[in-house]
Protein backbone atom coordinates (compact mmCIF):
# COMPACT_ATOMS: atom_id res chain seq x y z
CA UNK A 1 0.00 0.00 0.00
CA UNK A 2 1.35 2.92 -0.92
CA UNK A 3 -1.58 5.29 -1.52
CA UNK A 4 -0.70 8.13 1.07
CA UNK A 5 -4.24 8.88 1.66
CA UNK A 6 -5.17 5.04 2.97
CA UNK A 7 -1.99 5.18 4.75
CA UNK A 8 -3.75 8.27 6.32
CA UNK A 9 -6.69 6.62 7.19
CA UNK A 10 -5.24 3.34 8.69
CA UNK A 11 -3.34 5.27 10.78
CA UNK A 12 -6.61 7.17 12.28
CA UNK A 13 -8.26 4.18 12.30
CA UNK A 14 -5.50 2.25 14.50
CA UNK A 15 -5.20 5.67 17.04
CA UNK A 16 -8.39 5.71 16.99
CA UNK A 17 -8.87 2.70 19.12
CA UNK A 18 -5.54 1.07 20.03
CA UNK A 19 -7.17 -1.24 22.34
CA UNK A 20 -9.18 -3.21 20.17
CA UNK A 21 -6.00 -2.83 17.60
CA UNK A 22 -3.18 -3.48 20.28
CA UNK A 23 -4.60 -5.59 22.72
CA UNK A 24 -1.62 -6.10 24.68
CA UNK A 25 -1.25 -2.73 25.19
CA UNK A 26 2.06 -1.02 24.53
CA UNK A 27 5.29 -1.94 24.95
CA UNK A 28 7.01 0.21 27.41
CA UNK A 29 10.89 1.03 26.83
CA UNK A 30 12.71 0.49 30.02
CA UNK A 31 15.75 -1.74 31.23
CA UNK A 32 13.83 -5.16 31.15
CA UNK A 33 12.80 -4.54 27.28
CA UNK A 34 16.52 -3.39 26.38
CA UNK A 35 17.60 -6.16 27.93
CA UNK A 36 15.23 -9.07 26.14
CA UNK A 37 16.28 -6.86 22.57
CA UNK A 38 19.96 -6.90 23.61
CA UNK A 39 20.49 -3.27 23.48
CA UNK A 40 22.42 -3.52 26.77
CA UNK A 41 25.44 -4.04 25.44
CA UNK A 42 27.82 -2.10 23.96
CA UNK A 43 27.47 -2.06 19.87
CA UNK A 44 31.07 -1.01 17.77
CA UNK A 45 30.29 1.10 15.12
CA UNK A 46 29.81 -0.65 11.75
CA UNK A 47 28.43 -3.67 13.58
CA UNK A 48 27.27 -6.44 11.61
CA UNK A 49 23.70 -5.55 9.83
CA UNK A 50 21.00 -7.93 9.30
CA UNK A 51 20.74 -8.07 5.05
CA UNK A 52 17.53 -9.23 5.05
CA UNK A 53 16.06 -6.23 6.55
CA UNK A 54 14.95 -3.61 4.09
CA UNK A 55 16.29 0.08 4.94
CA UNK A 56 14.70 1.98 2.45
CA UNK A 57 11.71 3.42 3.52
CA UNK A 58 10.10 6.74 1.89
CA UNK A 59 9.50 9.87 4.38
CA UNK A 60 6.40 11.27 5.02
CA UNK A 61 6.70 14.37 7.57
CA UNK A 62 3.54 15.88 9.35
CA UNK A 63 3.43 18.57 12.04
CA UNK A 64 2.12 15.66 14.38
CA UNK A 65 3.90 12.57 12.96
CA UNK A 66 6.68 10.88 11.04
CA UNK A 67 5.12 7.97 8.77
CA UNK A 68 7.96 5.78 7.17
CA UNK A 69 7.11 3.62 4.41
CA UNK A 70 8.31 0.35 2.21
CA UNK A 71 7.35 -2.22 1.03
CA UNK A 72 7.27 -4.51 3.93
CA UNK A 73 5.84 -2.06 7.08
CA UNK A 74 4.60 1.00 7.64
CA UNK A 75 5.83 2.91 10.98
CA UNK A 76 4.14 5.99 12.46
CA UNK A 77 6.21 7.83 14.98
CA UNK A 78 4.23 10.56 17.24
CA UNK A 79 5.73 12.93 19.31
CA UNK A 80 3.42 13.95 22.34
CA UNK A 81 3.45 14.95 25.87
CA UNK A 82 1.65 13.34 29.12
CA UNK A 83 1.74 15.65 31.90
CA UNK A 84 4.15 17.87 29.94
CA UNK A 85 6.55 14.89 29.86
CA UNK A 86 7.91 14.05 25.96
CA UNK A 87 6.94 10.72 24.99
CA UNK A 88 7.09 9.26 21.44
CA UNK A 89 4.97 6.58 19.93
CA UNK A 90 5.67 4.22 17.73
CA UNK A 91 3.26 1.86 15.50
CA UNK A 92 4.68 -0.91 13.65
CA UNK A 93 2.55 -2.47 10.78
CA UNK A 94 2.41 -4.85 8.08
CA UNK A 95 2.13 -3.06 4.66
CA UNK A 96 0.38 -5.90 2.70
CA UNK A 97 0.23 -4.33 -0.65
CA UNK A 98 -3.36 -5.29 -1.63
CA UNK A 99 -4.42 -5.39 1.78
CA UNK A 100 -4.80 -3.13 4.39
CA UNK A 101 -2.00 -3.06 6.75
CA UNK A 102 -1.95 -5.04 9.69
CA UNK A 103 -0.54 -3.36 13.14
CA UNK A 104 2.04 -5.81 14.28
CA UNK A 105 3.77 -3.91 17.35
CA UNK A 106 3.18 -0.48 19.18
CA UNK A 107 5.58 0.55 21.79
CA UNK A 108 6.22 3.56 23.88
CA UNK A 109 9.19 5.68 25.15
CA UNK A 110 9.42 8.39 28.04
CA UNK A 111 12.08 10.05 30.16
CA UNK A 112 15.56 8.67 29.45
CA UNK A 113 15.04 6.27 26.93
CA UNK A 114 13.32 8.63 24.84
CA UNK A 115 16.26 9.44 22.79
CA UNK A 116 15.93 9.36 19.15
CA UNK A 117 19.00 6.78 18.48
CA UNK A 118 17.30 4.38 20.91
CA UNK A 119 13.66 4.42 19.63
CA UNK A 120 15.48 4.15 16.05
CA UNK A 121 17.28 0.86 17.74
CA UNK A 122 14.00 -0.34 19.15
CA UNK A 123 12.31 0.14 15.82
CA UNK A 124 14.83 -1.61 13.80
CA UNK A 125 14.91 -4.57 16.19
CA UNK A 126 11.30 -5.28 16.29
CA UNK A 127 11.15 -4.79 12.60
CA UNK A 128 13.47 -7.87 12.44
CA UNK A 129 11.46 -9.72 14.97
CA UNK A 130 8.17 -9.03 12.91
CA UNK A 131 10.30 -10.12 9.79
CA UNK A 132 11.36 -13.01 11.51
CA UNK A 133 8.11 -14.34 12.38
CA UNK A 134 6.23 -13.52 9.07
CA UNK A 135 8.78 -15.63 7.51
CA UNK A 136 8.47 -18.12 9.74
CA UNK A 137 4.73 -18.42 9.45
CA UNK A 138 4.57 -18.43 5.72
CA UNK A 139 6.95 -22.13 5.47
CA UNK A 140 4.41 -23.33 7.96
CA UNK A 141 1.37 -22.91 5.79
CA UNK A 142 0.69 -25.47 3.76
CA UNK A 143 1.44 -24.92 -0.08
CA UNK A 144 -1.58 -23.95 -2.54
Amino acid sequence: MNDFTLIEENYKKFIGDLPFWVPEGFFQVNLDLLHHLDLLHFQPFGEKRNPNLTRYFHIIEAPEKITLVNDEFIVWIKPDRIESKPVTYTLIALNRGDQDPHLEIAFMSTGIYNTSRLVLKILEKFLIDVQETETTLSKLQPAL
